[in-house]
């Protein structure tokens, strides 16, 4: 089996995912760059059960130089959001693996004329500020680069009304990371508002956090 490593290292997210219930079914959709070829991308098959999947179920998918993507190994066809996974792997360098879930409290927290997600605990400063893209089809070449606008240079999380959100990092475990706590947002978000005592953590100190953690001395 070709590229085993980043199969291996898909699945094991996926599965974090439904276990962590970001991911129901079979919705959402994870992706990795091989770290030997960056064209390559192993990434979650369409339509297909999380359940029992194995590693070579993962699609790989070629990056080509005209901007297309080309399907060259793996049973099931891959997932019909290749062209957003790879507008943001194509734009950012940096980033390796890609997170897109339909995570329910992130939708929820998407919705609404003028929408936003504030951290309200520290470990949910790295991932803000959280921009929101407005609903466009899923799959299609304009919510990929809408989402990729919406990450640009530094970003890391984005929500995509009546959709879900879509994540990324360095690796899996960054990305993963990141579609954790700014889930986590939303949820202590959705809660704390329906109890009306909804507080997010102060600008200042939302900034100092960030200082802290790109200093690499957060608690």
């Amino acid at each position: 089996m070709i590229y085993e490593d980043i199969r291996k290292t898909v699945l094991a997210a996926i599965n974090e995912a439904v276990e962590k219930k970001l991911i129901n079914g079979t919705s959402g959709n994870i992706a990795m760059r091989d770290s030997e070829n960056p064209n390559i991308v192993a990434i979650t098959p369409s339509g297909i059960s999380y359940a029992g999947m194995k590693p070579e179920d993962i699609a790989i998918v070629e990056m080509m130089d005209d901007g297309t993507n080309k399907w060259i190994d793996g049973a099931y066809k891959p997932s019909s959001e290749v062209p957003m996974h790879t507008a943001v792997l194509r734009m950012r360098k940096d980033i390796n693996a890609t997170v897109h879930t339909h995570s329910m409290y992130a939708t929820i927290c998407a919705m609404g004329d003028d929408p936003e997600l504030k951290p309200i605990t520290p470990p949910q400063c790295e991932f803000t500020p959280v921009k929101v893209v407005g609903f466009t089809m899923p799959g299609s070449d304009e919510v990929a680069e809408k989402v990729a606008a919406a990450i640009g240079e530094k970003g890391r999380v984005c929500l995509i009304k009546n959709h879900g959100m879509f994540s990324c990092g360095k690796d899996m475990k960054g990305a993963m990371h990141a579609a954790v706590y700014t889930d986590e947002m939303a949820q202590t978000t959705v809660i704390a508002k329906t109890l009306g005592n909804y507080e997010p953590m102060p600008q200042k100190a939302v900034e100092a956090m960030q200082a802290l953690i790109a200093a690499d001395q957060a608690v």
